[in-house]
């Protein structure tokens, strides 16, 4: 068969099947353009999910009488003034609308900025008519109808109307994230209306949280760091504010809505060791660098980039969103609160337990109403049985001495008042992280001690040292320990309730990394080395990244053309399988340009070890114990949750416990 040219309209086609994936893609394109336009108000009507209907409208500066006819033809643009390595713009190529023109009926109505009268041209089945004189005060409008009608093979890929509605209500909101001050309305008979109206900068987490979710404000914290001329900034959720999927994780480069497989995996990367398997944490993080840096012309719908320096760019993101979550000390997510509140107060059902089972309320009755001064709980007063608390006495509980040899956290110092009323020593800028012991610092009975120059809630209930109690410190004075687990902690404003096993088993984590990673990692020599076969471009990377495999105590080198030969492993490894792990390291670096194989199952080793190291549940601990646990979590960044991702304690607030009890 000949060589032949195409036809261009056959061209358009081919190119939409680049650009236009989806009625969400077109949206995509036309807000884009909108921005770039400097519009400040943006209006989004579909119907049919769009493969009906699509109007997007703006007040931007609109495209005079002469450029409308350039503006649907290929390849005319009016921003790559700059060239490829300058580009400051959302869309940059000139193939959004006559794409769209070649697989739908388009129609461009815009009065230029200035200019007396507006003019509108039209373009279907890839003619254009026009311009023609339009009834249009400002802006533009740009009107699609009949999606894929001409293409019927790729309609019929198309998803429900209902889904592609969400698929576009999703584009839009991460174009709105980006760009606050911007008014973003979306309606349609195929949908309910959506709002967000622009905010000044400085309020940017008010537009966030319309999008990510109400709680997120309350949960995130905030980034702000810098590097070699990358500038990062955004919010980054709490490691126990996460979801069960990344679409709550949002990066932007230059103002560039993308999902990039570099940044994704950086993300992941801050949040190792922090959430549980299956979850993902919820982060908003801009990235500003000079756009000679980055090429964003590596995707038709420009959704992935290259960085020149990915390294630099990851190294930033885990290394800024690991010092934020630090300096945030002790601070859970509300979310735990707010679920623990809901069990109490009957909105949530038990696990385990039947909540169809459950008789619902009548409606109609308040919900404190029973318990009003003389309602004698729905009840005549004579009804009531009468309950004679007057012989009753708490049971006699055994008490052992206090040894502070055998205490999980015991003292370094005590105090001569006697076993009963010792309080725990600690000093909170002690972090060290030093092991001691045969079994080191992992047994119970050789648990590192802890210093405190606070007094601690006194050993018998009822009693108090005459010193400021330490309900001013962030978790609080202990007050009481639960089915030898839960630790009860009072604060100045509220209650913590702290798991002991997920406490210690962070803590004791934590000080194992510092003690493993504060040098260079201890290395087993293999009495003969493991030669792994992998295709040249693997060994490449392996051979770059060697100096770095070196220090986490796996050493390997070049073995001819197709190999790589492993002479050393990571000592905390054990027996290990080493042709495994290699190509585990090849496969990374070739997705994500990291391979943190190794440092991975150098950390759930010290896991595994800190699990099975730390004061197991059921173990009684004394008050000074208890405390002496409580400011250790405060000193220890990441102590809000376990190894595991699961949360170390729950707090709750004065004001939710006082609208328990309808006091509030």
């Amino acid at each position: 068969m000949p060589i032949v040219e195409l036809d261009p309209f056959l061209i358009d086609q081919i190119a939409a099947g680049e650009v236009v994936e989806r009625p969400a893609s077109v949206v995509k394109e036309l807000v884009e353009n909108a921005l770039d336009a400097g519009a400040r108000r943006i209006q989004i009507a579909t119907a049919g999910g769009g493969k009906t209907l699509l109007r997007v409208t703006d007040d931007g500066n609109g495209i005079p009488r002469e450029e409308l006819r350039l503006a649907v033809r290929r390849h005319c643009t009016s921003k790559l003034s700059g060239g490829l390595d300058k580009i400051a713009t959302l869309g940059f190529r000139g193939e959004a609308l006559p794409s769209i023109g070649s697989v739908a009926r388009l129609s461009v109505a815009s009065r230029a900025k200035g200019a007396d009268d507006a003019f509108e041209v039209v373009v279907e089945a890839g003619h254009c008519e026009g311009p023609k004189p339009a009834a249009l005060t400002k802006g533009t409008v740009v009107e699609v109808r009949g999606l894929f009608q001409s293409v019927p093979a790729r309609l019929k890929f198309l998803k429900s109307d209902r889904a592609e509605a969400q698929a576009i209500t999703e584009t839009v909101k991460r174009l709105a994230i980006a760009f606050p001050g911007v008014r973003f309305e979306l309606s349609g008979p195929d949908r309910s209306r959506t709002l967000f109206e622009a905010v000044a900068p400085e309020a940017a987490l008010t537009r966030i949280g319309a999008v990510v979710g109400e709680d997120f404000a309350e949960n995130a914290v905030e980034i702000d760091a810098e590097r070699d001329g990358v500038f990062l900034s955004g919010f980054a959720g709490l490691p126990t504010f996460n979801r069960g999927n990344s679409l709550a994780q949002y990066f932007y480069v230059n103002g560039r809505p993308v999902r990039d497989r570099t940044l994704v995996s950086a993300l992941a990367g801050a949040y190792a060791d922090m959430v549980a398997k299956g979850r993902y944490g919820v982060a908003v993080l801009f990235i500003e660098l000079d756009p000679a840096l980055v090429d964003v012309n590596v995707h038709p719908a420009k959704a992935d980039v290259r960085f020149r320096d990915p390294g630099l760019v990851r190294g930033l993101i885990v290394g800024a969103l690991r010092e934020a979550f630090a300096r945030e000390g002790v601070r859970g997510s509300t979310a735990n609160a707010d679920g623990l509140l809901g069990r109490f107060s009957g909105g949530v059902p038990r696990q385990g337990g039947d909540a169809s089972s459950k008789a619902p309320a009548p409606a109609a009755t308040p919900r404190f109403a029973d318990l009003a001064p003389g309602a004698a709980l729905g009840r005549d007063a004579s009804s009531r049985p009468r309950l004679d608390f007057g012989a009753y006495r708490p049971p006699e509980r055994p008490r052992t001495p206090f040894e502070a040899a055998s205490a999980a956290y015991r003292p370094l110092e005590t105090q001569p008042q006697g076993a009963g009323e010792t309080a725990a020593a600690y000093k909170p800028g002690d972090s060290s992280g030093k092991l001691t012991g045969q079994d080191h610092g992992f047994g119970e009975s050789s648990q590192t001690a802890y210093r405190s120059e606070e007094p601690a809630v006194a050993a018998h209930a009822g009693e108090r040292t005459p010193e400021e109690p330490a309900t001013h410190f962030p978790l609080g004075a202990a007050k009481a320990q639960l089915f030898g687990n839960f630790i009860v902690a009072e604060t100045e404003d509220g209650l913590v309730l702290v798991d002991q096993h997920a406490a210690h088993e962070r803590l004791v984590y934590e000080r194992l990394k510092t003690a493993l990673y504060g040098k260079a990692l201890a290395s087993q020599l293999l009495l003969l080395p493991e030669i792994v076969e992998l295709p040249e471009d693997d060994c490449d990377r392996l051979a770059e990244e060697a100096d770095t495999f070196r220090s986490l105590g796996l050493g390997l080198e070049r073995f001819g053309a197709g190999a790589v030969a492993v002479r050393e492993t990571p000592a905390i490894l054990g027996q290990c399988d080493v042709k495994r792990l290699v190509k585990d390291l090849a496969d990374e670096l070739a997705e994500f340009g990291t391979g943190d194989s190794v440092k991975s199952r150098i950390d759930h080793v010290a896991a595994t070890i800190a699990c099975h190291g730390s004061v197991r549940s059921g173990r009684q601990l004394r008050p000074e114990e208890m405390n002496a646990l409580l400011r250790e979590m405060e000193a220890t960044p990441g102590s809000g949750q376990c190894n595991h991702g699961r949360p170390t304690f729950i707090e709750l607030k004065l004001a939710d416990i006082e609208s328990l009890f309808g006091r509030r």
